[in-house]
C-alpha cells in the first residue's frame, strides 16, 4: 500500500524535465504562444482550466486561476465551470462551445462528435477555431507533462 508519505519522497525523485530537455519547455512555450494569438485571454483561460480540471493536474490549475482572475474572468464563472453545461446563460456561446470542444478533445478517445465540432464552428472564424483546437491541445500536452513528473504546485 503506498502512503502520502511514499507519494512525497518518490514524487521528488520524478524527472526534472525541462533541465534534462530544455528545449522541450521553449517548444511548449512557442505552441502555447501561437495558440493563444486571437484567442481572447478570459476564453483561454476557461479552455486551460476545464482541460486541467479534467486532467487533473494542480500545477496548471493553480496558475491559470491565477491568470484567470488577473484577466477579470469573474469568480463565478470560475465557481461553476466545471459544471459549465448546467449553469445556464453564465457562459457566453463562444465558451460554452470552447468548453464543450476542449473537452471533447481531452477525451479523444471517445472522438470529437461532429455537432461539438459544428457548434464551435458556427461561432468562430477558421483561424479561431484552429487556434481554440491548438490551445485544448496545447494545455493537455501541458497537463499530461506535469502530471507524469508531479510538477508541484507552489505556495503563495
Amino acid at each position: 500500500m503506498t502512503t502520502t508519505l511514499d507519494t512525497a519522497i518518490h514524487a521528488s525523485d520524478r524527472l526534472k524535465i525541462y533541465k534534462a530537455a530544455p528545449e522541450l519547455l521553449d517548444a511548449m512555450m512557442n505552441l502555447s504562444a501561437a495558440s493563444a494569438k486571437d484567442v481572447e485571454p478570459e476564453l483561454g483561460e476557461l479552455i486551460k482550466i476545464r482541460a486541467s480540471q479534467i486532467n487533473r493536474c494542480g500545477f496548471c490549475l493553480n496558475m491559470h486561476l491565477v491568470d484567470a482572475r488577473k484577466h477579470g474572468v469573474s469568480e463565478q464563472k470560475l465557481d461553476v465551470l466545471a459544471a459549465w453545461e448546467e449553469a445556464g446563460d453564465i457562459f457566453t456561446e463562444r465558451e460554452r462551445a470552447a468548453l464543450a470542444l476542449t473537452e471533447a478533445i481531452t477525451h479523444v478517445s471517445h472522438g470529437v462528435p461532429d455537432d461539438v465540432y459544428d457548434r464551435a464552428a458556427a461561432v468562430f472564424t477558421e483561424r479561431e477555431l484552429a487556434q481554440v483546437i491548438a490551445m485544448a491541445v496545447t494545455i493537455n500536452a501541458w497537463n499530461r507533462i506535469n502530471v507524469t513528473v508531479h510538477q508541484h504546485v507552489p505556495r503563495r
